[in-house]
């Protein structure tokens, strides 16, 4: 039987083209000018394909390569290579790739905002706003519309980790969940750590613990054997992800390397621009200019503030925020800080969703002025982040 689009499903479409036309202009307007360029991960698709090896054609000494055996490979995940490999056949496509792959998963994340609204409980107005919210007051609105793909596996694990919080809202399928994070973490592998939380609360309430626990572990273990394979392929070792022995051409981020690729060091100074940080003003416009090294996230996305008036007591803002929590201080204990030649603090969106969630429960509680004009602020301090982008001011 074929599947019909009852009614319910227009607004969800509709929003998606919305969604997808905004971002599809907002990178042409990003591209216009910008000399082509053939993106490291198609190169490494390409080379992968062609040769069975994930090497990439650049040379020995390159940033965030390592070379080993002979051959250079990019210290990049297994996530973003993934959906060049559908361009390789097609030459001409190489350079536009990048711009076409990170607008799609980025405009994907956006768009999922509205079934995470209903999976959520907003209805009417209420759905409007916090839909607008996640596509276009988070940070995946001004970096996927740039064609970079350190900012896609950004998109890439938004977009799947909102679909695994549409699941945790709806039917809460162990597998399901886990499926989706074990790809979100293909790209960003931080986000795994919320699959404690997730996972703890998913056995607590299970009828069944062992099939919950092997629903929910054997993608995840999936996504983990794959990771390894990945480090193994290129560094020759499952456990070796590449960014402690990569070469780096950032001076700064060196020294901040060599105090560990993750450590306790980094946590105050990584605070502080997460919480701290602003823009650096000049006298013509746009008056602003965004750091390289990134601003707060109350100067991107601050209608997260909303989230504080949750339901508490409830159990799902509980894992919600312990899961933010734990991903959070992952990133903090990072060496990269917000990241380096970017807007706002990128790392922060491996957390976002699940603060969205706490947002969108606020939300049905209460829906005022104040929320509203926060939402406002962080959809005008994003697209800002778009205008930076296109004026190549960062």
């Amino acid at each position: 039987m074929r599947m019909r689009l009852g009614r319910p499903w227009w607004p969800l479409l509709g929003w998606a083209a919305l969604v997808a036309a905004v971002y599809a202009l907002a990178t042409v307007a990003t591209a216009w000018g910008t000399p082509p360029r053939v993106d490291a991960a198609m190169s490494i698709a390409a080379n992968l394909v062609h040769t069975g090896v994930p090497s990439i054609g650049f040379a020995p000494g390159a940033n965030d390569t390592v070379t080993r055996g002979g051959a250079t490979y990019h210290v990049i995940g297994l996530g973003p290579v993934l959906p060049y490999l559908a361009f390789v056949p097609f030459g001409a496509l190489y350079a536009p790739s990048g711009w076409i792959v990170s607008a799609a998963f980025g405009a994907l994340a956006g768009a999922l905002g509205w079934p995470l609204a209903g999976a959520c409980g907003l209805a009417g107005p209420r759905r409007r706003w916090f839909a607008a919210l996640v596509a276009f007051g988070t940070l995946v609105f001004p970096l996927s519309v740039r064609g970079d793909m350190y900012y896609l596996e950004h998109a890439e694990a938004m977009a799947a980790t909102t679909a695994a919080l549409i699941e945790w809202q709806g039917r809460r399928r162990p597998a399901a969940v886990g499926g989706a994070l074990a790809l979100a973490a293909l790209a960003r592998p931080t986000v795994l750590l919320a699959a404690v939380p997730m996972g703890l609360w998913m056995l607590w309430e299970a009828r069944s613990r062992l099939r919950a626990a092997v629903g929910l572990g054997v993608p995840l273990a999936a996504g983990l054997a794959a990771m390894g394979a990945w480090n193994l392929a290129r560094f020759g070792s499952p456990i070796e992800s590449g960014y402690g022995i990569a070469q780096l051409d950032n001076a700064t981020l060196a020294a901040l390397r060599r105090e560990g690729v993750f450590s306790l060091a980094h946590v105050g100074p990584n605070l502080a621009t997460l919480l701290g940080k602003g823009f650096e003003v000049r006298a013509t416009f746009p008056w602003l200019v965004p750091s390289d090294w990134g601003q707060s996230v109350l100067l991107t996305t601050p209608a997260l503030l909303v989230g504080a008036g949750a339901p508490w007591r409830r159990r799902t803002p509980q894992v919600m925020a312990a899961a933010a929590l734990l991903v959070t201080l992952a990133l903090l204990a990072y060496y990269g800080g917000a990241g380096w030649e970017t807007y706002g603090y990128r790392y922060f969106l491996d957390a976002t969703p699940f603060l969205l969630v706490l947002v969108a429960m606020a939300m049905r509680r209460r829906f005022g002025r104040l929320e509203q004009a926060l939402i406002a602020l962080s959809v005008a301090l994003c697209s800002y982040g778009v205008l930076a982008g296109v004026m190549r001011l960062p």
